[in-house]
């Protein structure tokens, strides 16, 4: 008999306030590193109702406006228009920034310290982070989350075409799949809730969406007669965005990552350095279980490390196939040893991560993109022969 089960994810669009923020604290990082790239970044962005507030920690010798560049990220997301409350031309701001502690610079800094024990670049903090990739799509992505990131930025483009101008910037997708002994079967239902003008109805919404975004995107082989299609399912959507709800940098972690398919060690991304293995090591867990899989070493993998503030070595790297792998797992962990280095100040060198890159990974997952591989390097497959030969295979 045969396993069935059903698996959702779920993304978010960059006028969600979540994602606003996240948006606006990624944008700071790039500031800084346009002119420090040095610099050390910690921003932290709450948004609501016309008021945005940055709080966080920031060293670097760059000098710009912060008000000006979160104008422009507020733009670029597209809240421009007169009937949402947060609007780019007027906004609220309060810059709570401060300067890193000392007493963690000297930990992550590539300096001695006292009672520090070594000269070497150390994590910027404790904690665990995952990659995951699989084989059930072309970017080694889980099909629910590759799918709602999917609907997610061609709704954007839509509004953003003005193919249809009540379309307003906070959305969500979310995608159902059956799975079958453990291969995508089927969808079973499709969640799309997005902002409008008030000058149109939920049956003119729900027509144009199945017609020009649903029926235009997702794959014929996986829509069936019983997909449920539920499209602005609670009826009016007009007040959103800042408006509607409070927006935090870091709560859509999940959305950010595997959909919940893979693991999270619970660190957020946006608003960070690299010298955060919250964000570079995640990169790397990532960059390394795709490689993996794209050698044919295994259908899945999940990679975990494990870093102690201020140390330069991790203290933990597992890896796990779930019995996928088409080579003994001690020849992939070895070879994943031998190929990667997983010191924090390797991680940046080796995924080239002290560039003003950030903007381009905040909203549609920071993994599983292919669409601008010099800025998300930790997508590239580069490391695929290299993986075969140290593994036998």
């Amino acid at each position: 008999m045969s396993n069935s089960y059903i698996f959702s994810s779920e993304s978010v669009t960059e006028g969600h306030p979540d994602k606003v923020s996240d948006t606006i604290s990624d944008a700071v990082v790039d500031a800084c590193f346009e002119q420090d790239i040095n610099s050390r970044v910690a921003c932290e962005t709450m948004v609501k109702d016309n008021l945005v507030v940055l709080g966080g920690e920031v060293t670097t010798s760059s000098q710009f406006d912060h008000r000006e560049v979160v104008k422009k990220a507020i733009e670029g997301i597209g809240y421009t228009t007169k009937d949402c409350k947060f609007d780019a031309s007027n906004f609220l701001f309060i810059n709570a920034l401060g300067q890193q502690s000392p007493d963690i610079a000297q930990g992550v800094d590539a300096a001695g310290a006292a009672d520090k024990g070594h000269e070497e670049q150390g994590a910027g903090d404790q904690g665990i982070m995952f990659g995951y990739a699989c084989t059930e799509t072309e970017s080694l992505m889980p099909a629910p989350i590759a799918w709602s990131h999917h609907l997610g930025k061609k709704l954007t483009d839509l509004r953003k075409s003005g193919a249809h101008s009540w379309l307003r910037p906070d959305s969500k997708t979310q995608v159902s799949i059956e799975y079958v002994d453990g291969k995508p079967k089927r969808i079973t239902a499709v969640v799309i809730s997005t902002q409008h003008s008030a000058d149109v109805t939920t049956a003119e919404i729900r027509e144009a969406l199945k017609k020009d975004l649903i029926d235009v995107e997702l794959p014929e082989d996986l829509l069936t007669d019983d997909t449920e299609i539920l499209i602005n399912p609670t009826g009016l959507f007009i007040i959103g965005g800042p408006e509607g709800d409070c927006g935090l940098t870091g709560r859509k972690i999940i959305v950010d990552t595997y959909g919940g398919m893979g693991r999270h060690g619970g660190g957020a991304f946006s608003g960070k350095d690299p010298s955060k293995v919250d964000r570079s090591a995640a990169y790397m867990a990532r960059w390394v279980a795709k490689n993996v899989v794209a050698a044919g070493l295994a259908e899945k993998c999940e990679l975990q490390l494990a870093y102690a503030i201020g140390h330069p070595q991790p203290v933990s790297v597992h890896v796990d196939t779930f019995g996928t792998n088409k080579v003994d797992d001690t020849k992939i962990v070895a070879a994943v040893k031998e190929v990667f280095s997983f010191k924090p100040a390797d991680i940046i060198t080796q995924l080239d991560l002290l560039r003003p890159i950030y903007s381009h990974t905040t909203n549609y997952g920071h993994f599983g993109r292919e669409d601008n591989l010099d800025a998300l390097t930790w997508e590239k497959t580069d490391k695929v022969d290299d993986l075969k030969s140290a593994a036998g295979a």
